[in-house]
């Protein structure tokens, strides 16, 4: 019997420390989701913000709006009246790096701006226009 005993309180620390660590890990787990939303919220909002600043100086009849179907990037598709015409940006879900269509599927290699960074940000916001043109590489 005196065998069995630290058998049992070894077996209850061992529990004790796995709980503790499980804790711990969750919590970080947590922590990490909650920022990784607040990003992906961020992203969501400033792609929302440049299709607004494409819209102030676009002919009457476009109009941009955001798609978030895929599984990497957003899309901002253009729209010429009720017809969806093509695209006009990717933006990373994950960073939120702007950039310029390749092909519908795909982007051009290089990021063009980043919306997550505020001067980057400012600077696409202020420099968008309805045709593309902010997106080529200078």
């Amino acid at each position: 019997m005196l065998l069995k005993m630290p058998l049992r309180q070894e077996w209850n620390l061992d529990l004790l420390l796995t709980t503790e660590m499980t804790t711990t890990t969750f919590a970080d787990y947590v922590a990490q989701k909650d920022a990784q939303n607040t990003i992906y919220l961020n992203i969501v909002k400033y792609g929302l913000m440049l299709c607004d600043a494409l819209k102030h100086d676009a002919p009457d009849n476009y109009f941009y709006e955001l798609d978030s179907s895929g599984r990497r990037y957003h899309r901002i598709w253009m729209y010429i009246g009720d017809r969806r015409d093509s695209i006009h940006a990717f933006i990373d879900k994950k960073t939120g790096s702007v950039l310029k269509p390749a092909s519908v599927k795909t982007p051009a290699k290089g990021e063009r701006y980043n919306l997550l960074s505020i001067p980057s940000r400012e600077k696409c916001l202020e420099s968008a226009d309805w045709a593309g043109g902010y997106l080529y590489a200078r």
